[in-house]
């Protein structure tokens, strides 16, 4: 109470003691012990996210625009991604997972505190209290932000759903987990200084994560994927699925709505496919339960942090007119801010002019140190919204009980392997060839180059907590507790012509989605092939008539869905060389890839390496 009581107001002081949970009130008082804050302020309600945001402001963590309500953030050149090397899940003593990044538990805390001794000395610090998910609910964890950055806070406020009355009315006994955040000692850009003493650590045993000397949301924002890590944890313990998916709802005749859920590589075409359905429960996570033996997802989340490179008017209408209002609330992070206050990104309308980015000062035709230029906007630059803001927002997101899953989607970018899209024959063949051997080239989303093909199954690979093995088998076991499984479907947007062009355009996903829809009900054909079931040519015909006003050329079914045998057998062999290394991978995984390359060599026997879809028969 000595603690608490130095360095928070009276009515601070107050707000943290109704909730009644003195370990809360320990841990806190400890936190405050080590770091050193100046002062403390709590958001409990809305009335608190307006002094956050002009404390973003005031401390110039985001700058001002022309229009009030959007502002602007620099991470600096070095802080500009999720940091993979030094983003750690520490287990006691020092236990090693293939392919996860795993540290000595006690070495790592000891690590840590010293890091943040002093820290915070001479600033504000945040506390907020949130839910993951919707307010009394039976999907939603709970969660404490403590941060020094108003920008952490900001994101926070708009991303998820404030749930101080739940810690007041619940506690003490409420589980949440705990989010530690410094930004660390800045520079003159406002940048985080001490990028080589950047960590990220992940506590299992405490439900505590640890994030110093670093701003990039994807490292810092404690409910985004930080908290997903201990979902994914939680679920792998209590037999329930935690998964990097957005929810969306796609109509279908009659006006019925079948909810699906899709996971994608950050980069990959999870928004853009997220805002070309008919209405959207969520973007980018998903807790996923069953329901009286139906599978039923909730988003956890209130807001979007959504790549903004590349979106434009034609592609993006639906997003492109949120981003481009000005009554709506956004961060923009590592975009250009020109001097006159606009905001530009890479294909947003017009011509960049000079300005700030995230590189510091920026003029057209500027060159880095080794004489390459300097684009006005990073790859990787951010958006923050609040879902509120969609004209198309599901009427559902706020349900307790979720919505009932019918499909899920993976998809990654691949040049030159799977077809546009596909169904598996059944749950378990595609959670073994559609999400477990899920394969993407890397992105700017990471620290790490960019083009470089990599397995990614579930598209979780960057925050498993566990091993992939594992987290495969607890997907086969939860078969056995619903009644009725999701389909599921594989997508591809990034299918290449012997040019190296992209085939299909990006309104063309908008056919792949109503085509799904219509074959979770058994409304149309497909034809199978020795690795799924792709769309009948007659059918994509009408739907691109439909839906797009387009015609559909026979050459294009044919270029589009033919199987590449070489490619498939060649992909084969890099997931089975990955899964041979982790002792836990469930042996189903090798007997599936097995019986799929016996196919694939009795059509390439029959056929030759490059196969029509026409040779094969509907199913």
């Amino acid at each position: 109470m000595a603690v608490l009581e130095a360095r928070m107001s009276r009515d601070m002081l107050e707000k943290l003691l109704r909730i009644r949970d003195p370990e809360l009130h320990r841990w806190i008082a400890d936190v405050i012990r080590v770091t050193e804050p100046a002062m403390v302020y709590l958001i409990t309600s809305e009335e608190d996210f307006e002094y956050v945001r002009k404390a973003a402001l005031r401390n110039r963590e985001e700058l001002p625009t022309r229009y009030p309500r959007h502002t602007v953030h620099f991470d600096g050149p070095r802080d500009i991604a999720r940091d993979r090397k030094n983003t750690r899940i520490l287990l006691p003593g020092g236990e090693k997972i293939p392919f996860i990044n795993t540290y000595d538990r006690d070495k790592g805390l000891a690590e840590i505190r010293e890091l943040l001794r002093g820290i915070m000395r001479g600033r504000e610090m945040f506390i907020g209290f949130y839910c993951f998910g919707p307010k009394r609910s039976p999907f939603t964890l709970h969660a404490v932000q403590i941060t020094d950055s108003a920008y952490v806070a900001h994101n926070e406020n708009i991303l998820y759903r404030l749930c101080y009355d739940e810690f007041v009315e619940k506690a003490p006994n409420l589980f949440y987990a705990r989010f530690i955040h410094s930004a660390g000692e800045r520079g003159e850009n406002g940048w985080s200084k001490n990028i080589d003493k950047r960590r990220i650590y992940v506590d299992l045993h405490d439900y505590t994560v640890y994030s110093v000397n670093t701003q990039y949301g994807g490292n810092t924002i404690g409910l985004k994927k930080l908290m997903f890590r201990l979902c994914i944890y939680k679920g792998y313990l209590e037999g329930w699925l935690c998964e990097h998916m957005f929810i969306v709802g796609v109509r279908g005749p009659g006006g019925r709505l079948t909810y699906f859920t899709g996971a994608f590589p950050a980069g990959c075409g999870k928004t853009s496919t997220a805002f070309i359905s008919d209405t959207i429960v969520g973007d980018d996570l998903a807790i996923i339960k069953p329901v009286n033996g139906v599978p039923h997802g909730v988003n956890p989340e209130m807001g979007m942090f959504g790549i903004i490179d590349g979106v434009n008017p034609r592609d993006d209408p639906v997003l492109y007119k949120l981003l481009t209002d000005p009554s709506n609330e956004i961060i923009f992070s590592n975009v250009l801010l020109t001097d006159d206050g606009e905001v530009w990104w890479n294909g947003k309308e017009g011509e960049p002019r000079p300005g700030l980015n995230y590189a510091g000062r920026w003029w057209p035709g500027k060159k880095d140190e080794n004489g390459r230029e300097v684009p006005p906007s990073h790859p990787n630059a951010r958006f923050t919204i609040s879902l509120r803001s969609l004209p198309n927002l599901d009427p559902r997101v706020d349900d307790p009980m979720g919505v009932p899953i019918s499909a899920m989607i993976f998809g990654g970018r691949d040049p030159d392997t799977w077809v546009p899209v596909e169904e598996a024959f059944d749950w378990v063949h595609g959670i073994i060839t559609k999400a477990a051997a899920l394969e993407s080239e890397k992105t700017a989303a990471i620290l790490e180059k960019a083009g470089v093909r990599e397995l990614n199954p579930f598209a979780i690979l960057d925050f498993l907590p566990i091993s992939i093995g594992k987290f495969i088998q607890l997907h086969l076991d939860f078969a056995e507790k619903v009644e009725k499984l999701p389909r599921i479907f594989s997508v591809n947007y990034f299918l290449r012509d012997e040019q190296g062009r992209y085939i299909a355009e990006k309104v063309d996903k908008r056919v792949w989605l109503k085509w799904m829809e219509l074959r979770v009900h058994g409304d149309v054909d497909a034809v199978r092939t020795p690795t799924g079931l792709i769309p009948v040519y007659q059918d994509l015909v009408k739907l691109f008539e439909e839906h797009l006003g387009k015609d559909y050329p026979e050459s294009r079914y044919e270029k589009e869905f033919m199987l590449r045998v070489p490619q498939h057998l060649a992909k084969i062999e890099r997931v089975w060389k990955v899964y041979e290394q982790i002792p836990d991978t469930p042996k189903v995984l090798f007997d599936v890839l097995r019986k799929q390359k016996e196919r694939l060599k009795e059509a390439q026997s029959r056929w030759g390496d490059y196969i029509s879809p026409f040779k094969f028969d509907r199913r």
